[in-house]
């Protein structure tokens, strides 16, 4: 395993991984037709908060969602926060806009939650959308559970490589956070290999053991993390703070 193979997801120019699964059900693929446009990153053009949410605010951008159990989660929290969210994968985009339309009805019983308005949603690559947020812009930068690819050989479509990391660096502001995850542990050494070489623009978080072995307060759980610590994965929390 090495980080230094030729290339990474920036030079690349390509997505790899599933794009569809099973079929939708009528209820996602009608979210999917009807609510996905209303809330969709604009294909072209600078990718601001006043442009997606009408008014400046905090911005937050999460690398491969997933179901947007994270997304979802964090943007109920905090209600006067923009987050965007981007995902190849259309069944993952299905969910995420299951979490983001909500129920009324439920919400009042305490179910479901209400919709949620401060939600973007990119269904595609996550990097295309990254590259048009003006830099200093992002407040967050989330990157949780992502396809370990762990021969070797794959090191290149890793996402916790040089390139992402320089670029996520550009896009945070100044004290802004960078968010990572994973169960995997290939996928661990080679990120905190790679780490080693952006302590120029990142500052670890972290004081001892604890900070990184257990899931900090205000980081909802993915479903991959659910699925990772049932079948008895050890998961690793990191949080990083851009110089």
């Amino acid at each position: 395993m090495t980080a230094h193979k030729p290339g990474d997801p920036t030079t690349l120019n390509r997505l790899y991984g599933r794009s569809k699964g099973k079929p939708l059900r009528a209820g996602q693929q009608d979210l999917v037709d009807m609510l996905l446009p209303q809330i969709a990153v604009p294909a072209e053009g600078d990718v601001t908060a006043a442009r997606l949410f009408g008014h400046d605010c905090p911005l937050h951008f999460e690398i491969g969602f997933g179901g947007g159990e994270h997304m979802a989660g964090r943007a109920d929290m905090l209600p006067d926060h923009g987050f965007i969210g981007a995902e190849p994968f259309i069944n993952g985009v299905a969910q995420a806009l299951v979490h983001v339309a909500g129920d009324p009805h439920l919400a009042k019983k305490g179910g479901a939650r209400l919709p949620l308005g401060n939600v973007r949603i990119h269904h595609g690559d996550a990097l295309e959308v990254l590259r048009r947020i003006p830099d200093g812009a992002l407040s967050f930068a989330y990157l949780l559970h992502p396809d370990p690819w762990p021969k070797a050989r794959h090191a290149k479509r890793r996402m916790m490589n040089d390139g992402p990391l320089d670029l996520i660096a550009a896009k945070l502001k100044p004290g802004g956070e960078f968010r990572f995850g994973t169960d995997h542990p290939i996928y661990l050494q080679h990120a905190l290999m790679v780490m080693r070489r952006h302590r120029h623009q990142y500052e670890w978080l972290a004081k001892d053991a604890r900070d990184f072995q257990q899931r900090p307060g205000g980081w909802p759980e993915t479903r991959y993390e659910a699925k990772a610590r049932a079948q008895g994965h050890e998961v690793w929390y990191f949080r990083y703070r851009r110089r």
